[in-house]
C-alpha cells in the first residue's frame, strides 16, 4: 500500500467502514426481532444506534467529497457526490418495485420529498447560513437557470402532465416510452454540457472567492472570508482541464471515490431498513404516514445537506447550487424513467401526478426558486423565504 492510500484509508475511514457495515448486517439478523410492534425501549434504542451511525458515516462521506471537489473542482466534484447517492437511492426504489407487493406511488412519493427538501429546507439553509456570515453573494446565473429550467421542464413531465394526459395518475403505456426516451435525453445532453462545453456555467463567480486577497490597506474584499478564500484561490485546480487532473492523480481520486460511495451505500441501505421502524414509532405517535417518507429522505441526502451547508458557511454560493439543484436534476432526471420502465416490464401501474395542493406548493417552490436566483446577488432573506415554504410543506403533512 502506497503511501498515498494510507492517508486516505486512514484508521477513522476504515471505523466508519467497519460500522456501517456492520450495523446494516447486524440488522438483517435481528431484523425478526424489530418486525413491527417492537416494544418501546427497544425500537428508541434501535433507532438512535441507527441514526448514530448514519451520522458517523455521513461525516466520513462529507471528508471525502470535499477532497475531490478541491481536486476536480466544480462542477466535477459535486457531481461525483450527487450520482453517488442519487443512483444508490435509484436502485433501491427499483428494488422495491421489483420486490412483492403493490408500490404504485414510491417513486412519486420519493422524489416529491426530497424535492420540496432540497428546493425549500436546504437552499433555505444554505442560504440563511450564507447571507447571515457573509452577506449578499454572487452566484452564476447561467449555470443555476440550466439547473432550473431543467427542473421545472423535468418536474411538469413527472408530476403534472400525467394527471391532464394519463388515466388514475399513471401515464398509459404508449405515452410512457416517449417520457423515457425524452427524459433520459434531455438529462444526458445536460451532463454532457455540464462536463464539456458550459462547465464554466458551473464556477464560482463571486469575486472573494476567484481573486486572491490583497495585502495591506483597503483588502476588505479578500478579509472578510478570511481563511475560506485562500483556500479556494490555492486549491482552486480550474488551471488544468479535468483530463489532465484525473491524469494526474488518478489514484487518489480513484481510492477517494471508491471510499466514498462505500461510505455512503450504507447510509441508504440503513435509511431504508429504518423504514419499518419508524413507521411504527411514528403510528404510535399518531403523526401522519407521509412523516416517515420525509424522514427518510432527510437521512438518505443527510451528506450532501452537511457538505451544502459548509459550502455555504464558506461562501460557495454556486457550489450550493451545483450540489442541490445538481442533485434534483439526477433525482427525477434518473428516478422517472427508472421506475416507468420497471412498469412497462413488469405490467404495474407507475402513480406519478401528484395531489392538487402538493403541485400548488411545488410550483410555488419552483416559481420562488427561479426569483431567488435570477437576482445578481442572493441573501439571507431570499433562504428564509425559501425556509417558510419548507415549514408550510412541513404543515401539509398533518392536514
Amino acid at each position: 500500500m502506497t503511501a498515498a492510500i494510507r492517508n486516505i484509508l486512514t484508521p477513522a475511514a476504515i471505523l466508519r467502514l467497519i460500522l456501517g457495515w456492520g450495523a446494516f448486517v447486524a440488522l438483517l439478523f435481528v431484523g425478526p426481532l424489530l418486525a413491527p410492534p417492537v416494544p418501546g425501549p427497544l425500537l428508541v434504542t434501535a433507532l438512535i444506534i441507527i441514526v448514530g451511525v448514519i451520522l458517523i458515516c455521513a461525516f466520513g462521506v462529507v471528508h471525502e467529497a470535499e477532497h475531490l471537489a478541491r481536486r476536480l473542482g466544480d462542477p466535477y466534484g459535486s457531481l461525483v457526490l450527487t450520482l453517488s447517492i442519487v443512483l444508490i437511492e435509484v436502485v433501491l426504489i427499483a428494488a422495491v418495485l421489483l420486490g412483492p407487493g403493490e408500490h404504485a406511488t414510491i417513486a412519486r412519493d420519493s422524489v416529491m420529498a426530497v424535492s420540496m427538501i432540497i428546493l425549500g429546507g436546504v437552499i433555505g439553509l444554505c442560504l440563511l447560513v450564507a447571507g447571515l456570515k457573509h452577506g449578499s453573494l454572487a452566484h452564476n446565473r447561467t449555470g443555476v437557470s440550466t439547473y432550473l429550467s431543467l427542473i421545472i421542464v423535468l418536474a411538469a413531465l413527472a408530476f403534472a402532465l400525467p394527471a391532464l394526459i394519463g388515466t388514475n395518475g399513471s401515464y398509459e403505456q404508449w405515452q410512457e416510452i416517449p417520457i423515457i426516451v425524452i427524459t433520459i435525453g434531455i438529462y444526458i445532453f445536460f451532463l454532457f454540457r455540464q462536463m464539456g462545453a458550459q462547465a464554466a456555467d458551473f464556477h464560482e463567480v463571486d469575486p472573494r472567492l476567484t481573486q486572491p486577497a490583497e495585502v495591506g490597506g483597503g483588502a476588505t474584499a479578500g478579509t472578510e472570508m478570511g481563511e475560506a478564500t485562500t483556500t479556494a484561490v490555492e486549491d482552486e485546480p480550474a488551471r488544468q482541464s479535468i483530463g489532465e487532473v484525473i491524469s494526474t492523480h488518478r489514484t487518489e481520486i480513484i481510492v477517494r471515490l471508491a471510499l466514498l460511495i462505500a461510505t455512503v451505500t450504507p447510509i441508504v441501505l440503513l435509511s431504508h431498513d429504518m423504514a419499518s421502524l419508524l413507521d411504527d414509532g411514528l403510528g404510535r405517535l399518531g403523526a401522519p404516514v407521509a412523516l416517515s417518507g420525509v424522514v427518510i429522505a432527510l437521512i438518505v441526502f443527510l451528506p450532501e445537506t452537511i457538505t451544502s451547508v459548509r459550502a455555504a458557511w464558506q461562501g460557495e454560493i454556486q457550489r450550493v447550487s451545483n450540489l442541490c439543484h445538481g442533485a434534483q436534476v439526477s433525482t427525477v432526471g434518473l428516478t422517472i424513467p427508472t421506475v416507468l420502465l420497471i412498469g412497462l416490464l413488469t405490467e404495474q401501474p407507475i402513480v406519478l401526478a401528484e395531489s392538487p395542493a402538493n403541485l400548488l406548493l411545488f410550483a410555488l417552490t419552483l416559481l420562488l426558486s427561479v426569483t431567488t436566483f435570477a437576482a445578481k446577488r442572493v441573501t439571507a432573506v431570499h433562504g428564509a423565504a425559501h425556509l417558510v415554504v419548507f415549514a408550510i410543506f412541513g404543515i401539509t403533512l398533518f392536514s
